[in-house]
């Protein structure tokens, strides 16, 4: 999940970028943590319900030392 601050809406904005359009907010930081992983739960079980593969998740690659 990426939390970020928006101003023009005075909200905490949540995007999940392996789940295509899974996106949600809150007034506080915990709120938008919270509803940010019901939105992954909800993404996923429509995916599987509408038969639909799940993404890959995202690999972090360390730079070499």
């Amino acid at each position: 999940m990426y939390i970020q601050w928006s101003a023009e809406d005075q909200a905490y904005v949540v995007t999940v970028p392996e789940l295509p359009g899974c996106q949600t907010h809150g007034s506080t930081y915990e709120e938008a943590i919270r509803r940010g992983q019901e939105a992954i739960e909800s993404w996923i079980s429509a995916a599987l319900a509408m038969r639909e593969p799940l993404p890959p998740p995202r690999t972090l690659i360390s730079p070499p030392a």
